[in-house]
């Protein structure tokens, strides 16, 4: 059944806080997005992914609702984490600002980024944005650092809606990709490029399948090979569809199911 069908207008927060090591805080703090101050479970929210990184102690929670309840969720997650992440002892190769370092709300269906906006007044709104690691077989950040500046989308030659850094991370050189969504008047007909449409505005973002080739490429012609890649979470699509599934089937911890659920 769709969103149209359960009459939700979904958005979602991928909610960044600086903790990975500890998987019982990590997990505490996602569940406060799914209870009410009073207690009572909310029956419209979902957690559907925890994404937590040793060497950056840095946890992704994508949270999906629709809009009108996320922030509440969102805000009881980020309280939870104030109170819970302690900064003076905090450590991790990856920079951050606070306990609670980005959330940005995403549409995933019958909500624009306006709304999302409003809705979020300052925690902010953009069209989806997801993550994308490739580990090269090196321990070079010079070379990593230079095949992140060419895919960098702002870069005259580079892949649009993507920015890039590199990392030592577990002992090789992690280039760490966000992938934006980006508006267009009408799809791209591309094969580079993955299209979607949310209340009739047309929003494109790289493959990460193109993406992965291109870095394996770069990394090629200096000789190097890669060892792995890391989707931090889903593509807007699966989100959507995730969110939709939990929340017809009033699944709040999807994280702890997901990988037998198949849609």
């Amino acid at each position: 059944m769709s969103s149209s069908r359960l009459g939700l207008r979904l958005a979602a927060c991928l909610l960044n806080i600086s903790e990975a090591r500890r998987k019982n805080v990590v997990e505490k703090i996602a569940k406060a997005a799914l209870f009410e101050e009073n207690g009572k479970e909310h029956s419209e929210v979902t957690v559907l992914n925890i994404f937590s990184d040793y060497d950056y102690n840095r946890s992704v929670i994508t949270i999906a609702a629709p809009v009108e309840n996320l922030v509440n969720s969102v805000l009881a997650a980020c309280v939870e984490a104030f109170q819970v992440i302690d900064m003076e002892v905090q450590e991790g190769i990856h920079p951050c600002l606070g306990a609670v370092d980005l959330i940005p709300i995403y549409p995933l269906f019958g909500v624009g980024v306006k709304e999302c906006g409003m809705v979020a007044r300052s925690i902010g709104a953009s069209p989806y944005v997801m993550n994308c690691n490739v580990t090269i077989d090196s321990q070079d950040l010079a070379t990593g650092k230079k095949i992140a500046s060419v895919i960098r989308g702002s870069n005259v030659d580079g892949l649009r809606g993507v920015q890039a850094m590199a990392f030592p991370h577990d002992g090789k050189i992690e280039i760490a990709c966000n992938v934006e969504s980006f508006e267009d008047q009408k799809p791209i007909e591309n094969s580079k490029y993955i299209t979607y449409c949310i209340l009739g505005h047309h929003y494109s973002y790289i493959s990460p399948q193109f993406l992965e080739a291109k870095i394996k490429k770069l990394a090629h012609d200096q000789g190097i090979g890669i060892i792995g890649t890391a989707l931090v979470g889903f593509t807007p699509q699966e989100c959507k569809d995730c969110a939709e599934y939990a929340l017809r089937e009033k699944i709040g911890e999807f994280w702890k199911k997901r990988e037998g659920i198949f849609m």
